[in-house]
């Protein structure tokens, strides 16, 4: 018997760590396979709000935030290159030179989930920015990702220019933050189960295959 499980991501656009856990999450939901059906949604949360259109230095962005120096910052790349290339995904460091705002790339996501084409653009701004070092908060550049997974990318160039979903992306926003989500990613499950961090996949499989056993009628 398959059991359906509703799956909340709270993640950002420019959250290397997001990719991670989601590829991970990924790659438990497939070994699971016939056992759950997740109906997966990707909800809003900007690391950087007040960011400018022009972004940031990574380096001086990690330096300022938390206090990274040149040398942890490296390091750090590293461990996210090489957890990314276990799971399938390519992470170009040397592409990705600056920290952007991302508040329209989530208002896109809204619009996508709405067409049924969340999960696909999700993934292709994930490949836009780290892989290829495109900004992820430039409208054309979001248009065009757009039209690659199967959206109109009219229709996504006119929700860019007018300012729609702003309002919902805020209340997600919000709400997610006042649940006490305060670092991403974070994975809910059934509106209950939280899972924190860019986990491997063992570590979901295990957590779902937990929470299935305590709740048979998930």
């Amino acid at each position: 018997m398959t059991t359906r499980l509703k799956i909340d991501f709270v993640s950002d656009v420019s959250c290397p760590w997001c990719v991670i856990g989601l590829k991970s999450l990924q790659q438990a939901l497939g070994r699971l396979d016939g056992d759950i059906a997740a109906d997966l949604h990707f909800q809003p949360f900007e690391l950087n709000p007040q960011m400018p259109y022009e972004g940031q230095d990574i380096t001086e962005h990690l330096a300022e935030k938390y206090g990274a120096t040149e040398e942890q910052s490296a390091r750090n790349r590293e461990a996210i290159r090489a957890r990314g290339e276990e799971l399938g995904f390519a992470f170009r460091m040397e592409k990705r030179s600056r920290i952007y705002n991302t508040f329209d790339a989530h208002r896109l996501l809204h619009w996508a989930e709405q067409q049924g084409r969340q999960q696909a653009l999700k993934e292709a701004l994930f490949h836009a920015y780290f892989t290829d070092g495109k900004h992820p908060g430039d409208h054309a550049v979001l248009a065009e990702l757009a039209g690659t997974v199967g959206l109109d990318a009219a229709q996504a160039a006119d929700v860019l220019s007018s300012g729609r979903y702003a309002q919902e992306v805020r209340e997600q926003e919000r709400f997610y933050q006042e649940q006490g989500i305060h670092a991403v990613p974070a994975v809910i499950i059934n509106d209950r189960y939280l899972i924190q961090g860019g986990q491997p996949p063992e570590a979901f499989e295990q957590a779902i295959r937990r929470i299935v056993a305590e709740s048979p009628a998930a």
